[in-house]
């Protein structure tokens, strides 16, 4: 679903991490947020990272701010979102490289971009995100986030991964391999693309998951509604827990990973000529000769 912002006094940013060099870069375009009366807040360990000695708690920045920025690549938005999921603000993303499939405002676009927000011309895309439960052996529950994917993978190299997939409780196949990618519509263009995985539109409300170099050639990618409950479990050995890439968790052979489509949607702040198809254009070189 298509929005609008219609408040946008105060934005707060989260820089790349281990780049001081964006010091520069980011005192420009604060100085362009003001010049449209926008008021900039920076989070505490990205100000530290730079220099600056006036950052902001992250949560409290999250509180206080309209929307959200990350400068930096896809993976800072990413963190962006998961970290700041529970104060469902919408998050827009400036990229500091090249062109990325979620931060997609280049650096010499922010003033264009500024003007549309200004005149409630930008939109925001709602995407689907998942929410997983780690349940150990004596009940224990621990839950977290994922705008890509949630991968259980093998610890070792030398061993095989087995999982058993269950949906609603009834299990319907055991995958025997690298591992198994279960990714949002959002998530298809990442991992799940390079294992194979069908790419999906991405304000789609599905499942897909992909295993990871099968044992059986039989084993393909499988798309699934969003309001399917999916559970992991392994039979045998322990298993990696992966989130967008970022974050990683144990899972041994008493516990369960407990898989849902999360109620609330992330949301992302695009320019209105943003067109999903043109990226996959670009970054895909679908249509080159």
């Amino acid at each position: 679903m298509d929005n609008t912002i219609t408040k946008y006094n105060c934005a707060g940013f989260v820089l790349k991490p281990d780049a001081p060099e964006l010091l520069d870069i980011f005192l420009e375009i604060k100085n362009k947020f003001n010049s449209f009366g926008i008021r900039v807040q920076l989070a505490k360990k990205s100000a530290k990272m730079i220099g600056l000695d006036d950052g902001v708690e992250f949560e409290d920045m999250c509180k206080n701010c309209d929307f959200l920025v990350s400068l930096g690549g896809d993976g800072t938005l990413l963190s962006l979102v998961r970290r700041s999921y529970k104060f469902n603000k919408p998050v827009a993303g400036i990229n500091a490289g090249n062109l990325g499939f979620l931060a997609d405002v280049k650096i010499d676009e922010v003033d264009n971009f500024l003007e549309q927000l200004k005149s409630g011309e930008c939109r925001i895309d709602e995407r689907m995100m998942i929410t997983a439960t780690l349940v150990n052996g004596n009940g224990l529950e621990r839950s977290f986030y994922a705008f890509n994917d949630v991968v259980a993978t093998r610890k070792t190299v030398s061993k095989m991964a087995t999982i058993d997939a269950y949906i609603e409780d009834d299990i319907f196949n055991r995958y025997s391999g690298d591992g198994l990618i279960i990714s949002t519509p959002t998530g298809s263009t990442a991992y799940n693309l390079a294992a194979g995985g069908p790419v999906m539109y991405p304000l789609t409300k599905a499942f897909i998951m992909t295993p990871i170099c099968p044992h059986s050639l039989t084993q393909r990618p499988l798309v699934m509604p969003a309001d399917f409950t999916i559970k992991i479990k392994t039979p045998k050995d322990k298993l990696l827990i992966v989130v967008d890439g970022q974050d990683d968790y144990e899972l041994g052979c008493e516990d369960a990973l407990i898989i849902r489509g999360s109620k609330q949607n992330a949301k992302l702040l695009h320019r209105k000529e943003r067109n999903y198809f043109s990226v996959l254009r670009d970054k895909l070189s679908w249509g080159d000769r």
